[in-house]
């Protein structure tokens, strides 16, 4: 999967869709899009910040970005859980254990090593083959049954 298919699936098919398996290319590569983007978007603002910027502090211009930006914040709070936990069902692992590391993140020290395990699921290949999450979203057409 390259980089617009990934972001084309997350945001247009799978959306809100937390059911199913997200292979490691769809994952990163929105991810990479998710990032590039937020950068993007902080230095359209810094330099809007810096343009219209004086005494008086923000312009409403500027300000109007930021409640852009915010708004969306919001709407890619949903493609980005749904693209996590289809990356945990990709290694055969529930979401709600990604609930339970992101509650655990909010404890001091213990977030830190949360985190770390966050990344190395998403790092992980997924399981060969299908798995109680759905079919291999590499290789849709392999069976479970192998001997039958």
């Amino acid at each position: 999967m390259g980089f617009t298919e990934a972001v084309r699936t997350v945001l247009k098919e799978k959306y809100a869709t937390f059911s199913g398996r997200a292979s490691r290319s769809e994952y990163w590569w929105f991810y990479l899009f998710y990032v590039l983007a937020w950068i993007g978007f902080g230095i359209v603002i810094g330099v809007a910040a810096a343009a219209t910027g004086g005494e008086d502090g923000l312009s409403s211009f500027v300000i109007g970005l930021m409640v852009i930006g915010g708004l969306g914040v919001l709407a890619s709070i949903l493609p980005v859980l749904a693209v996590q936990v289809r990356r945990f069902h990709d290694r055969n692992i529930s979401g709600w254990w990604y609930l339970a590391l992101i509650i655990l993140g909010l404890v001091p020290y213990v977030g830190l090593i949360a985190s770390i395990a966050i990344f190395v699921i998403s790092v992980l290949p997924g399981t060969v083959g299908p798995n109680k999450f759905g079919p291999d979203p590499l290789r849709p057409e392999v069976r479970a049954e192998v001997f039958a």
